[in-house]
C-alpha cells in the first residue's frame, strides 16, 4: 500500500507539471482503438436482434476489462522482475496518464481565454472540444455554463474517480476503471444504434462510478468550506438537484457545483441534431459569468488534494488495522 501510494503522488506531480503533453502516446487512445475493433468484430459474430445485441455488449465488456487491467498488470509484474525500482517508475507513469487534472483544466480555461479575448465563436471552438453536445447553438452564457458543467462532472470522472481506484488497488485498478469509463463514453448511448449493443457498458460505468460520483461531491463541498466558497449552499442544492440527470452519477457533482456558485446549469441541450430535454440543476441566482469556469477549477482543485488526503488517512487506517 505503501508503494501504491508513493506512485500516486508522483504520478498526480507529474500531472500537475506536464498534464497531456500533445502528440504524446496516450493509452486511452488504445483503449478507444481496442474498443472500436471490439465492437465491429462482435457486431458482425452476433444476431443483429435485440438479444443477440445484448450479448454482444456484454462480450466487449469482458473484452475490454481483461485487455484494460490484464496488460498493465503483465508490463507491473515484468518491470517488478527487472527491478524494484523500475515497476514504482512504471507505476508511477502509470498513473500520471490516468489522472486529467491538468488537461481538464487547461482545456476549459481555453474557453475562459477565448471569452476574455471577446471571441465567442474560439470559445465555442474550445468548448467542443470537451463536451458532447452540440455547440452550434451555444449563446455565450451557455457556451460557459457547458464549460463549468463539463469541469464538475469530470472532477469526478477524470480526477477523483481514477485517484480512488488506484489508491485501492494501484495503477491495473486504475485503468480497469478507465478502461470502463472510455467504453461507456462511446457505446454508453440512449440511442438507435447502442440502446442495447452499449447497455452492459453503461451499467457498468453507472456502478463504477456510484460511489465515487458522491465521495466527489461531498470533497467538492470539502474544497468550497476551505476555499471561501459557500459550502452551505452548495449543500442544499446537492441535496435537492443530486438527482436532476439520467444518469445516477452525473448530477452530484453538477448539483454541488451549481449551488456554490449560486448559478443554474444543465437544462435542455442539442445532441446529433435532436434537443434533448433534462432537468435544470441549481438557482438562477445570478447570470453565469467566465470567471465561473476559474471558479470551478479551483474545486477541482481542491477536491483532488483532498480526495488524496482522504486516500492517505484510509491507507494509514487500513495498514494499522492489519496491524
Amino acid at each position: 500500500m505503501r508503494q501504491i501510494m508513493g506512485m500516486l503522488m508522483v504520478g498526480m506531480a507529474v500531472d500537475r507539471l506536464l498534464g497531456d503533453p500533445q502528440g504524446w502516446y496516450h493509452p486511452v487512445r488504445t483503449m478507444g482503438t481496442w474498443i472500436a475493433a471490439g465492437e465491429r468484430w462482435l457486431r458482425a459474430i452476433f444476431p443483429k436482434t435485440a438479444r443477440g445485441e445484448l450479448a454482444g455488449g456484454a462480450a466487449l465488456c469482458a473484452f475490454v476489462l481483461i485487455l484494460s487491467g490484464g496488460i498493465p498488470a503483465l508490463l507491473l509484474w515484468a518491470a517488478g522482475q527487472v527491478h524494484p525500482a523500475l515497476r514504482f517508475l512504471l507505476g508511477s507513469a502509470m498513473c500520471w496518464q490516468l489522472l486529467a487534472a491538468k488537461s481538464l483544466r487547461d482545456e476549459s480555461m481555453k474557453v475562459y481565454d477565448a471569452l476574455a479575448e471577446g471571441d465567442v465563436e474560439k470559445a465555442r471552438f474550445a468548448v467542443s472540444m470537451i463536451v458532447g453536445r452540440d455547440t452550434k447553438p451555444l449563446s455565450r452564457e451557455g457556451i460557459i455554463r457547458a464549460a463549468v458543467e463539463t469541469v464538475a462532472e469530470n472532477t469526478s470522472d477524470g480526477v477523483i474517480a481514477p485517484l480512488l481506484y488506484m489508491a485501492l488497488g494501484g495503477p491495473v485498478f486504475g485503468f480497469l476503471y478507465k478502461g470502463i469509463n472510455t467504453m461507456d463514453s462511446m457505446v454508453g448511448y440512449h440511442n438507435e444504434r447502442y440502446e442495447y449493443f452499449g447497455r452492459a457498458a453503461a451499467r457498468l460505468d453507472d456502478a463504477a462510478n456510484f460511489l465515487p460520483s458522491r465521495i466527489s461531491a461531498l470533497l467538492m463541498l470539502g474544497a468550497a468550506f476551505l476555499s471561501g466558497m459557500d459550502g452551505k449552499n452548495g449543500w442544499r442544492i446537492f441535496l435537492r438537484d443530486r438527482k436532476n440527470h439520467k444518469s445516477p452519477n452525473s448530477a452530484q457533482t453538477e448539483a454541488a457545483c451549481a449551488g456554490i456558485l449560486h448559478v443554474q446549469l444543465a437544462g435542455d441541450a442539442w445532441y446529433f441534431g435532436k434537443l434533448v430535454k433534462k432537468p435544470l440543476i441549481g438557482d438562477d441566482d445570478r447570470p453565469v459569468e467566465a470567471e465561473d469556469i476559474a471558479r470551478a477549477n479551483r474545486l477541482m482543485y481542491g477536491s483532488q488534494w483532498l480526495g488524496l488526503v482522504l486516500a492517505v488517512c484510509l491507507t494509514f487506517l487500513y495498514r494499522r488495522t492489519l496491524g
